[in-house]
């Protein structure tokens, strides 16, 4: 019993970074192991009597603070809006050469948003292309800022077919895999989750979903530029682009400049991957989720313990 409350106060302590309270059912599913059905109901009571957590309505939180329900409600609300938006975002950026498939990625795939929150999209890619498939997108992107649509959504992680396997394990990469909303390349997809197997060590409850993806259609157009790169000029375009990109991403992070959120720019890049730098961020998030459960556990050993 001991073991399952500290388990259920660890997971209720990563969101509660993101100040998001949970389901008793998200709870189950977030669990870092699996446990008896009926044992973790107890454990729940037992933590709700001790005030070790609190239940508001449906909700479980480790704060006294009803807000946060108020809070999440109506970031799930604007979520649900926001996905519709997504799925058509989606629908333009899969015509483009190379793309594989698409899926919801960030806070939006966790059913929440609010009035900062952008459109984050996860991007794979055909092997050895992802740098003209990056480039090609990302000149759309900067065309819509003549509709002032420029910071809409969010293209800040591409991988390849070829690696399609998450190099950071960790229960932040974990989350951020297992809740990713497909929405384009249901195979892709599934090929993606299967190469991902690992995330099992962190949350062997969770399922993940590939269904939500529709199938790649075949395309004349993309299907022709395709058809025009798959060589030696192809090859070298997409080095050439890769150290570019790699180039100017180097200088911003020099110029130490920042994002419309506050944070250091600066990307990872490599030939099968651009994605935003692990080191400015994940570090800093697994530090506080790791001081907020040794903290619960010392003030509150004797009840966990009981």
């Amino acid at each position: 019993m001991a073991e399952i409350k500290k388990n259920i106060l660890a997971t209720l302590a990563y969101f509660d970074v993101f100040n998001y309270p949970l389901t008793r059912e998200e709870i189950g599913l977030f669990l870092p192991v699996k446990c008896d059905p009926i044992a973790f109901d107890m454990a729940m009571t037992c933590l709700v009597g001790c005030r070790l957590i609190y239940r508001f309505d449906r909700f479980y939180t480790l704060k006294n603070d009803p807000y946060l329900i108020k809070r999440r409600n109506d970031g799930n609300q604007k979520a649900a809006e926001m996905i519709k938006t997504a799925r058509k975002v989606g629908n333009i950026l899969i015509r483009f050469p190379y793309v594989r498939g698409i899926a919801i990625s960030g806070s939006l795939s966790k059913n929440f948003a609010d009035a900062e929150s952008d459109i984050d999209l996860f991007i794979v890619t055909a092997p050895n292309r992802m740098w003209v498939a990056r480039t090609l997108m990302h000149l759309l992107k900067k065309l819509t800022f003549l509709v002032n649509r420029e910071h809409y959504f969010c293209m800040n992680y591409y991988i390849d077919e070829q690696q399609l396997e998450i190099a950071e394990k960790n229960i932040y990469t974990a989350t951020e895999v297992v809740t990713l909303i497909p929405i384009q390349g249901d195979t892709t997809f599934a090929d993606f989750f299967t190469a991902n197997a690992w995330t099992r060590n962190y949350l062997p409850n969770h399922i993940m979903r590939v269904s939500t993806a529709k199938p790649l259609s075949k395309r004349p157009l993309k299907s022709l530029v395709e058809w025009l790169l798959n060589n030696r000029l192809g090859e070298l375009l997409d080095n050439k682009l890769m150290r570019i990109t790699a180039s100017r991403w180097e200088q911003k992070t020099r110029e130490k400049r920042l994002n419309d959120h506050g944070m250091l720019l600066a990307m990872a890049t490599g030939k099968h991957y651009a994605k935003p730098d692990p080191k400015n961020f994940q570090i800093n998030l697994i530090s506080r989720y790791e001081t907020r459960i040794a903290q619960l556990l010392v003030e509150n050993q004797h009840s966990v313990a009981n």
